[in-house]
């Protein structure tokens, strides 16, 4: 299904209304007998469920204020998101993918805090890397401020490499895909990486490797041959079988044991989750930067902490953005999920300068691109799914449905 915008979703979204009001901004008199006020803060994805431990340590330094936290899955947040600028309740801070803030900032769902700044100084600009300041401008506000950054990089078996010939990871497109096939060949239900296809910047990056623009001059350009190169390199692991298309169990238990899958991309915060979940891995995996083709550009992502325009509660909003960028608590954040922090002087700390996954991490950063930060691309980025959906399981012919993609592509971009 597609994520809608927010200038065509908002009729559609005030039927759903009467769901959200109750866990919107306005909802937080019922502290008002303890002199407590309550803030309400969304957070995304399997990270977020780690969110309440940092909001404890936030409450005690700031016994008057509550933080109920909601963690919203990252299939169906865009959609709530939708509905609480529709219904003008929703949290009163919110996680937001650096993607989204074109579209909600547009909405004008997201407070401008350059006012604030000066009363709390850990909000500037200054203290967080230009990249990550980037992704949080629209127009002349800066509505939000980097909570972690994220890249993408290789996560592979050192072990089962090393048996079908690699001593290292693979350095290039050529190299990953003999590995792969090589991996592939130890068995039936056996493979040798997984993509996930539910990843939106999957074509994007792979793209960008083989020298793709993406847009350029406000045109698409995802007919063109180097974009449809790398669809077509991508679709080859599915239907010479070294990928699953359906795998069937998660990206961990596939990983460890025989490796149904001893290969696969994905972000920093796989580092801790193999730690916990497979600690009998310990020597037998590392992380690497992505193979090159003409590049090994690899996506910089993360997410930004807004606040939500219609806040009855901007100055507690306020308090709590700062103490999440303070680097003390980015740190903390680090050691709970193994999401990369955003502050500078974070990055000074021991954690990420020793580790050496977190290295390989830092070292693609410095190849890393953000998708392009306009406001249709939330909307191009989901139709990419469908169109990959049908390549790689429908077998559908890549140049005719990358023609279909890049002529929708120019209509959104042309509203």
């Amino acid at each position: 299904m597609f994520k809608k915008s927010v200038a065509t979703a908002l009729a559609s979204s005030m039927l759903l209304i009467g769901a959200l009001t109750a866990c919107g901004s306005n909802n937080s008199n019922e502290g008002a007998a303890n002199d407590k006020v309550t803030i309400n803060v969304w957070g995304m994805g399997e990270e977020a469920k780690s969110l309440p431990k940092i909001a404890e340590q936030f409450m005690v330094e700031n016994p008057n204020i509550k933080v109920n936290v909601q963690a919203l899955p990252w299939d169906t947040a865009h959609d709530k998101l939708l509905t609480a600028v529709a219904s003008k309740k929703g949290p009163d801070v919110l996680q937001i993918g650096t993607t989204w803030i074109p579209e909600f900032a547009s909405a004008k769902a997201l407070m401008d805090i350059t006012p604030y700044v000066t009363e709390y100084p850990e909000l500037a600009e200054a203290n967080f890397y230009p990249g990550s300041v980037s992704t949080t401008k629209y127009e002349d506000a800066t509505v939000g401020v980097p909570w972690y950054i994220d890249t993408r990089v290789l996560y592979y078996r050192t072990d089962l490499l090393k048996e079908v010939g690699y001593d290292k990871a693979p350095q290039t497109w050529d190299e990953l895909k003999d590995a792969a096939t090589k991996l592939k060949a130890r068995g039936k239900n056996k493979y040798g990486i997984s993509l996930d296809v539910k990843e939106q910047s999957l074509l994007f990056m792979f793209a960008r490797q083989n020298g793709s623009k993406l847009i350029e001059n406000n045109k698409p350009q995802f007919n063109q041959p180097e974009f449809v190169e790398a669809v077509e390199y991508l679709d080859s692991f599915f239907k010479d079988g070294s990928a699953p298309i359906d795998l069937g169990m998660d990206i961990i238990p596939a990983f460890k044991g025989e490796g149904i899958s001893p290969m696969f991309i994905s972000g920093p915060w796989m580092i801790k989750l193999i730690n916990d979940q497979a600690p009998e891995l310990a020597g037998k995996w590392a992380t690497a930067v992505l193979p090159k083709k003409e590049n090994n550009l690899s996506s910089l992502g993360g997410s930004n902490l807004s606040i939500f325009q219609h806040t009855t509660h901007k100055e507690e909003a306020l308090k709590f953005l700062a103490y999440m960028s303070k680097p003390e608590t980015q740190l903390k954040w680090l050691e709970l999920t193994n999401s990369l922090p955003s502050t500078k002087k974070a990055w000074e700390n021991e954690a990420l300068t020793k580790d050496p996954n977190v290295k390989v991490i830092g070292e693609q950063l410095n190849s890393s691109e953000p998708m392009p930060l306009i406001k249709p691309w939330e909307e191009i980025a989901q139709n990419v799914l469908s169109t990959f959906e049908r390549i790689y399981r429908g077998k559908s012919e890549i140049k005719k449905e990358l023609d279909s993609f890049n002529a929708k592509a120019e209509q959104i971009l042309n509203k």
